[in-house]
């Protein structure tokens, strides 16, 4: 079995990733960083081919990552919008939806220009994107954590006990 965190850019699943697999002895995973090293940087990718096709490249990371087991897999903000990939990633996973408060979120992202995303401004973008991915976010989730005032161990701990995972 896998986890898969998903939740908007900024909410720690990258985080979360590094510090549950510390906490179990899972490999870890990003689907970001998966598809940064097979096809370069992101926004670069945006730039030159789009959205969609950086979406494209997305559903085939997540077929190859899915098809593992043992994983805790750190989706992009935007993955679980895309109902194919909720059904590969559920297909030998966990969801867990590490929601955050949007003004936590644009603390965490203003000034980073690596999200392509982010053009406008964070707490502009925040505040459109989240309203219309939450409600994805929740159908996609198989559990669902607060993350506010926790620390990514907290969190990690939460998701090992709720799935049963040996902690070494």
């Amino acid at each position: 079995m896998n986890i898969v965190l998903c939740g908007m850019m900024g909410c720690g699943k990258t985080t979360v990733a590094a510090a549950l697999s510390r906490l179990t002895g899972m490999e870890q995973t990003d689907t970001d960083a998966v598809i940064v090293k097979k096809y370069g940087r992101i926004a670069d990718i945006f730039e030159k081919y789009g959205e969609e096709h950086f979406r494209s490249l997305e559903t085939d990371t997540v077929k190859e990552l899915s098809s593992r087991d043992g994983l805790i897999i750190a989706t992009g903000g935007g993955c679980v919008l895309k109902e194919r990939n909720v059904q590969l990633l559920k297909g030998n996973g966990k969801i867990v939806f590490l929601r955050t408060q949007p003004q936590t979120l644009i603390s965490r992202v203003e000034g980073d220009t690596e999200r392509p995303l982010l053009a406008g401004g964070a707490a502009k973008r925040i505040n459109e994107i989240l309203p219309a991915r939450t409600p994805k976010y929740l159908a996609a989730a198989d559990f669902v954590i607060d993350t506010d005032g926790l620390s990514p161990e907290e969190i990690a701990r939460r998701i090992a006990e709720e799935y049963g995972l040996k902690i070494v």
